[in-house]
């Protein structure tokens, strides 16, 4: 299965623009989004799990701190860090468990990042929510971001529809399910309509993502 790439998500913008006038909109006046590329990791899935329910900044600030406490961010490492140094990074309670609890399937054995490309991206979703901790939106952006699958989309995302609500206009910020729907149309070009969505979003606010 292949991942996308800048030349293949400027391709897909083109075809995402021919078929939706919104998307083309974005397009013209965002230009292209970031590929926003993270490495197949523990460690990214730590930063995706910092990155539940609060801003951008303020998730890269506590991953910063948890770097700095554990350098290599290998799961074992993670798991012998003394008690309460995760909390003193920034860690809430809830948010430490579940990392813990990721490192842990990555040691016995019951969660294999290496071995997901076999798996289509619903088996990817269906394996990594299998982990306490990991939900739809989690596994939706690791496929994203990390697996670069080309129609990964992260349901349950904020600022996603936020975003198709401002450049729709609408009064309303539609919920989870119905932009799930609307999406169904952008298939099998997802990964590239939420960057799209995510960096208007972002430029709006004079924001940028890592």
């Amino acid at each position: 299965m292949y991942q996308l790439t800048e030349a293949t998500m400027r391709c897909a913008l083109e075809k995402l623009s021919e078929r939706d006038p919104l998307l083309a909109g974005l397009y013209d006046g965002f230009g292209v989004p970031s590929l926003w590329s993270r490495p197949e990791s523990f460690a990214t899935l730590v930063h995706i799990i910092l990155e539940q329910k609060v801003s951008l900044s303020s998730a890269q600030a506590v991953m910063t701190r948890v770097c700095a406490a554990c350098p290599e961010m290998l799961p074992g490492d993670f798991l012998a860090l003394a008690d309460g140094v995760l909390r003193e990074a920034g860690l809430s309670a809830s948010k430490e468990s579940y990392c813990r609890s990721i490192a842990q399937c990555l040691i016995n054995g019951s969660l294999n990042l290496s071995t997901l490309h076999q798996l289509d991206d619903t088996a990817v979703i269906d394996t990594l929510t299998q982990v306490r901790g990991i939900g739809p939106w989690t596994a939706g952006v690791y496929l994203m971001m990390a697996m670069r699958r080309p129609d990964a989309w992260a349901s349950g995302d904020r600022a996603l529809v936020v975003s198709y609500a401002e450049s729709a206009g609408l009064e309303n910020v539609p919920s989870y399910p119905e932009l799930d729907k609307v999406a169904e149309a952008w298939m099998p070009y997802r990964g590239t309509a939420a960057r799209l969505l995510w960096h208007a979003y972002l430029q709006k606010r004079n924001r940028v993502a890592g």
